[in-house]
């Protein structure tokens, strides 16, 4: 099956500041998210992409443009479903006030059974998401084969809640994920079970992730091997 690196975009001002951004329009990248998204971008030079799927939001499409700049003719597709939370009545406000809302206490140890006021639930926002990258993934398995790498631009709190779903999580679990700007998770699917191959990395290589060499297939009398993941040989 493919791998899907699952990738924040880089840093904004609204980050730096503590303020909840959520769907507010207008929110790039400040100047060290522009550069962490050159430096991803460069991590990500050796590696082909099969498919890169987007957040609609301004962050994460300037992420992507930086990650696309260097490779000629590649395109990316946009998916709602990818977008940040809507967060309703907190959305612009600044953390530290937030923390000071009894509903906060709630989305820290309970998070499964919030809706924010005005907004959606988490819940709403893991099943949108964990479909949306399933979806794309069949479909890139469907147009390119197994093992290629393909590429979510999205959120914090939406690529935590698929990497949940993917590490077998309650949601209620997902707050001990961190998923800091321009980091990278990679995760493959698989008929069995999703394996997580990374978490919220943020430096070092990742042409360990380009598609293995094609081999011929062995024959039915080769040697078997039974291994607990992907990569088992």
């Amino acid at each position: 099956m493919p791998t899907v690196l699952l990738v924040r975009h880089g840093r904004t001002a609204a980050n730096a500041a503590g303020v909840l951004a959520g769907r507010s329009p207008g929110i790039g990248l400040d100047e060290k998210g522009q550069a962490q998204a050159r430096a991803l971008a460069l991590r990500l030079a050796g590696l082909p992409l099969a498919a890169v799927v987007t957040s609609p939001l301004q962050r994460c499409l300037e992420t992507v443009q930086e990650v696309l700049a260097a490779r000629d003719g590649s395109v990316h597709q946009v998916d709602d479903r990818l977008t940040e939370c809507e967060y309703g009545d907190w959305t612009g406000r600044f953390l530290k006030e937030l923390a000071r809302d009894p509903l906060w206490k709630v989305v820290q140890a309970h998070p499964s059974g919030v809706r924010f006021p005005g907004g959606e639930s988490l819940r709403a926002v893991q099943a949108r998401a964990v479909d949306a990258v399933r979806d794309h993934d069949t479909r890139v398995a469907r147009v390119c084969g197994p093992d290629v790498p393909w590429i979510v631009v999205s959120h914090a709190d939406v690529i935590k809640s698929v990497l949940a779903d993917a590490l077998g999580l309650h949601l209620d679990q997902f707050q001990r994920l961190v998923v800091d700007p321009c980091s990278v998770s990679v995760v493959r699917y698989t008929e069995v079970r999703p394996f997580v191959l990374r978490l919220n990395d943020t430096g070092g290589e990742l042409a360990d992730l380009r598609p293995p060499a094609r081999r011929r297939r062995r024959s039915a009398s080769g040697d078997a091997a039974v291994g607990g993941g992907p990569g088992t040989a």
